[in-house]
């Protein structure tokens, strides 16, 4: 998701990288969760997203669709998001205790929270998002200890390489005028990277297997992307 924003009036001023120190300790968010609320459908998800998921609860796209998730069109691409409990305005997996209910394989947005990321030179670093979190005299935290992200370096190669690929996509959405082709583009990139289920039990030498899956439906969209163009 593109934002139009001022680094000036919503950051420190500062960038960082996985091995810097950011003020986001928050004591585990103690006797608050006001980030998981009234978000609306910002908490947009990614493959890995939808992965973790799917590995961590043991369920499909499709239960999850049920009322954990729904669609809408971000930028012109339809992508899935978290979605809020209608009676309570808060995300579908906050506990009437106030606490995540999937907090080990949580999305990658509330995992930053409250960082964002900005793009740069076929890369990204972080920022905080100073007015985001109202919790109280945050102590330091490295950026790659609060994500809590397995094998980073390929977990942010990914986003970058995740984050382009769709922006070569809006491109091709903005420039047609075809709706039959927006929405037959927009179904295939549904089904190619997020509907057709993840082999969650596969494991590489490494660590998740994850990776290998994404890129090989990467270069098969490319592909297929390129007949749209």
């Amino acid at each position: 998701m593109e934002r139009d924003i001022d680094l000036k009036q919503v950051s420190d001023g500062r960038l960082y990288l996985a091995n810097d120190m950011v003020r986001t300790g928050c004591n585990d968010c103690a006797g608050c969760s006001s980030c998981c609320q009234g978000m609306g459908t910002s908490i947009i998800l990614d493959p890995y997203d939808m992965y973790s998921m799917e590995k961590g609860m043991s369920t499909t796209f499709e239960e999850l669709m049920g009322d954990k998730i729904e669609l809408n069109v971000v930028d012109g691409i339809i992508q899935p998001n978290l979605k809020m409990q209608e009676k309570r305005d808060c995300c579908a997996f906050l506990s009437e205790a106030g606490r995540c209910t999937i907090h080990g394989f949580r999305p990658g947005f509330c995992r930053m929270f409250p960082m964002g990321r900005i793009y740069e030179e076929n890369g990204f670093r972080y920022f905080i998002q100073i007015h985001e979190c109202p919790y109280p005299n945050k102590t330091k935290v490295k950026v790659k200890k609060w994500l809590e992200i397995p094998e980073l370096g390929k977990y942010e190669a990914y986003i970058t390489d995740w984050h382009y690929f769709l922006k070569g996509v809006q491109e091709i959405i903005k420039r047609t005028q075809n709706d039959a082709i927006i929405k037959s583009l927009n179904m295939y990139l549904l089904n190619q990277f997020y509907v057709k289920p993840y082999d969650t039990a596969a494991e590489s030498e490494n660590g998740t297997d994850f990776y290998r899956q994404f890129y090989e439906r990467l270069e098969e969209a490319k592909e297929t992307v390129r007949a749209y163009r």
